[in-house]
């Protein structure tokens, strides 16, 4: 009877082992924040669009099918954001304060762990310092996840991107990570926004807008033009949308790409929010042709022209907001 008692609880074991390893948890506990909502999304495929994360009581639960390594990218209430690295089978906690968002640390996994190091050696660091910080990590630590999120954030999608530092620690990276396919793609990215760097002429294309009108690159080649990438889904890129509706000068022509997975969802934001631009959306997301060959990979990014010449990539809000892209120079 023992016998068939440890047999019924062994296969049982091993039945939920399974099930498990294709399987990635995010509990957490947030003080002063008894119930609300926040958002996920991740970076690199590992989920489709953006989940909601309620908390309840301060607490929540969020689990995803995972069948290789991940980037969740968490959106607090106040907009600041916290990557979280999954893997299967990985089960993750997360705690902190509302009040202190940025402070949150992930526990449970070797990648997270070593994010909360970094996290914490960047604390007092200077723009410069967190640079040179993160490209120490990558190279201490090639065959981590977390480089590559690093590699992204401080040298890709950053206003003052550095291909060239990029390419370096991909080639590193891709060293350390031979199977990693996603390396390859990044690789791909950013040779592409090598080509898309200030003081290069626009790529050529042409698109359909969501209205059924074509647009190509000439329609941005006179005065200044500002290309903007947004989801309907992200803050600060359809806060940028709607400061240029209600602020657009006439010299600026602004084109919008959007990453959002439904075009009939984008095209009922764009109606309800009486939107003026071109908007271009091919319901692909980052594996659009046209978000490709323009070097995004990320939101919110932009592009500023002049004359069809990129002066400037990747503005914020709050320098759109200052009129940086009236007074930027053509280099």
């Amino acid at each position: 009877m023992k016998k068939l008692s440890y047999l019924i609880f062994l296969t049982l074991a091993l039945v939920s082992c399974g099930t498990d390893s294709n399987r990635f948890t995010l509990e957490g506990r947030l003080l002063n924040l008894n119930q609300g909502e926040f958002f996920v999304y991740s970076t690199d495929g590992l989920t489709d669009g953006v989940d909601t994360i309620h908390v309840t009581g301060g607490r929540f639960s969020y689990g995803i099918d995972c069948q290789e390594k991940g980037t969740l990218v968490i959106v607090f209430p106040n907009f600041s954001e916290q990557p979280v690295f999954a893997q299967p089978g990985g089960a993750c906690n997360l705690e902190g304060d509302a009040s202190r968002l940025k402070a949150a640390r992930v526990t449970g996994t070797k990648d997270n762990k070593l994010m909360n190091r970094f996290r914490e050696s960047i604390e007092n660091a200077s723009p410069d310092e967190v640079k040179h910080l993160a490209e120490l990590f990558v190279q201490d630590h090639p065959g981590s996840i977390v480089s590559i999120y690093l590699v992204k954030r401080y040298f890709i999608t950053c206003q003052n991107s550095d291909y060239k530092t990029a390419q370096r620690l991909i080639a590193l990276m891709r060293k350390a990570q031979p199977e990693n396919g996603r390396l390859k793609m990044l690789a791909d990215q950013v040779e592409a926004q090598a080509a898309t760097a200030v003081g290069q002429k626009l790529p050529s294309f042409k698109a359909v807008t969501l209205q059924g009108d074509t647009v190509t690159n000439k329609d941005l080649s006179k005065g200044r033009a500002l290309v903007c990438l947004y989801g309907t889904w992200e803050f600060e890129s359809t806060n940028v949308v709607r400061y240029l509706k209600n602020n657009e000068p006439d010299s600026l022509k602004v084109f919008c790409v959007s990453v959002d997975a439904s075009l009939e969802a984008c095209r009922r934001q764009a109606d309800l929010e009486s939107v003026p631009f071109d908007i271009v959306c091919d319901g692909k997301m980052f594996d659009s042709p046209l978000v490709k060959k323009l070097g995004f990979t990320s939101i919110p990014e932009n592009i500023l022209l002049d004359n069809g010449v990129i002066i400037d990539r990747n503005l914020t809000y709050q320098q759109i907001r200052d009129g940086e892209y009236r007074r930027k120079e053509k280099n």
